[in-house]
């Protein structure tokens, strides 16, 4: 298993995406958020090739992938090289209206 490294801006992300759940549905949705947060994680760095390449291929990133945050519209950023996971963002998805 690699554990993941996270950026700093991947830090604050994910403290502010826990805060937004926190303040829009409760303190319990917030740390349901949280343990799925962090349980993606986990999943990165026991698999770190799962994570979906096509955004990273669209836009000409080469090794940018995505892993999913289940049930929540959200998802990591990453980079997987050897031994080595460097997750640089925590982004959620654009609403639409």
């Amino acid at each position: 298993m690699t554990r993941p490294n996270l950026r700093p801006q991947a830090e604050v992300d994910l403290i502010d995406r826990a805060l937004y759940y926190r303040v829009e549905g409760g303190s319990d949705l917030g740390e349901r958020f949280f343990d799925a947060a962090m349980a993606a994680l986990d999943a990165i760095g026991q698999m770190p090739g799962a994570g979906s390449p096509r955004l990273g291929e669209v836009c000409g990133i080469d090794g940018l992938r995505v892993r999913r945050i289940l049930n929540f519209p959200c998802g990591w950023f990453y980079f997987a090289s050897g031994d080595r996971v460097d997750v640089v963002r925590l982004l959620a998805d654009m609403e639409h209206d």
